[in-house]
């Protein structure tokens, strides 16, 4: 089990939600190789694709309220790809090991990932989250997210916060295609306003 503080590790026995977790990514990988095999179209394999992350934030939400664990959700736009993180003692953020579904996902091609934190709520006067969470010298920027000085290179924060209560930041991750060889443009949106379930919506086909 998870400890703040600890480092995550693969207990000897599993939990129920563990169980539930691999057996629906099971389906969900399962069903992209199907896809794959006959032929499916992109809408489909790009559906697949914002399940799987659906489901994996929903169950780490769970987690997280058992273990009384922060967790959190990096996401690099530029690669197409995103990990989990946890919140150490020190108030640093460090990958979650020795869990595969935690682990770097990288979109296959030609999906891409677009990130939205618009509504974020560090980033209005009535801040949700205390100096605990977040280091006073970070700064975001277009070209990236800096954390302190160079001197000591930390991971970045996750831009989704899985919180011990269970409560997952706001946000909104678009997965798109934008269409190849007579295929028409599509994304899904997967969104969190509170608490999970997330949403899921599309296939939509406005240009983002």
């Amino acid at each position: 089990m998870y400890k703040r503080g600890s480092t995550p590790t693969t207990s000897n026995g599993f939990t129920l939600l563990e169980v539930m977790l691999v057996l629906l990514l099971m389906g969900l990988a399962a069903g992209y190789v199907m896809f794959n095999a006959f032929g499916a179209s992109k809408t489909d394999l790009l559906k697949s694709q914002a399940q799987r992350l659906q489901v994996i934030v929903d169950m780490a939400s769970d987690f997280a309220v058992l273990n009384q664990q922060q967790l959190g959700v990096r996401v690099e736009q530029k690669d197409n790809e995103y990990y989990f993180v946890y919140l150490d003692d020190d108030d640093e953020w460090q990958r979650i090991e020795g869990e595969d579904v935690y682990a770097v996902h990288t979109l296959p091609e030609p999906f891409t990932l677009t990130l939205n934190l618009d509504d974020l709520p560090w980033v209005v006067e009535d801040q949700l989250f205390d100096r605990e969470l977040f280091d006073e010298n970070l700064s975001v920027s277009e070209d990236g997210v800096e954390i302190g000085s160079d001197e000591d290179k930390k991971l970045p924060p996750p831009q989704i916060l899985i919180m011990s209560s269970g409560d997952v930041t706001p946000f909104t991750l678009s997965f798109n295609y934008n269409g190849d060889e007579g295929d028409e443009p599509v994304y899904f949106s997967l969104q969190n306003k509170d608490l999970p379930p997330l949403a899921l919506e599309g296939p939509l086909g406005a240009p983002l």
